[in-house]
């Protein structure tokens, strides 16, 4: 029995229904390697692998990855924009308040149990954005070594 092909990047977007680009396929690489990464580190990411692009050409190629679900935008507050690859799952996120390091928590309990709100006033639910805020270990470490006397 064989096993089945992974896509590649160029077939993802041909089956999002968008058209292959080498710099769409550079961004998509870039923000999949990465972590949650901001425009500038991906537009820099884009520049290392194919060359110029613009900051423009990076948010109008966000944008349609974003739609066509091949990316997730991640917006805590107070922040700019972040963006993954790690798609479908409806994960969640640690921030940390002091740092800003952003880290994937799965769901607490079974299969996305924050999708039933206790009262959901008529809407159809289909995506539920959790972000627990907090100290990063780093962060918790020097500020209780700064407070040591």
């Amino acid at each position: 029995m064989t096993e089945p092909q992974t896509p590649t990047t160029a077939e993802e977007l041909r089956g999002a229904g968008l058209r292959v680009t080498a710099a769409r396929v550079a961004l998509l690489e870039t923000v999949r390697d990465g972590d949650h990464l901001g425009v500038e580190a991906i537009a820099s990411g884009v520049r290392h692998r194919v060359g110029h692009i613009s900051v423009q050409a990076v948010y109008d190629a966000l944008n349609a990855l974003t739609e066509a679900g091949l990316v997730r935008r991640l917006e805590p507050p107070g922040s700019p924009a972040l963006y993954e690859g790690r798609v479908g799952d409806n994960h969640h996120h640690l921030v940390c308040r002091s740092c800003g390091a952003v880290v994937d928590v799965d769901c607490a309990v079974g299969h996305a149990p924050c999708l039933t709100a206790s009262d959901d006033r008529g809407f159809a639910i289909d995506e539920a954005e959790v972000i627990y805020w907090g100290l990063c270990p780093q962060c918790s470490q020097a500020k209780a070594s700064s407070s040591a006397p």
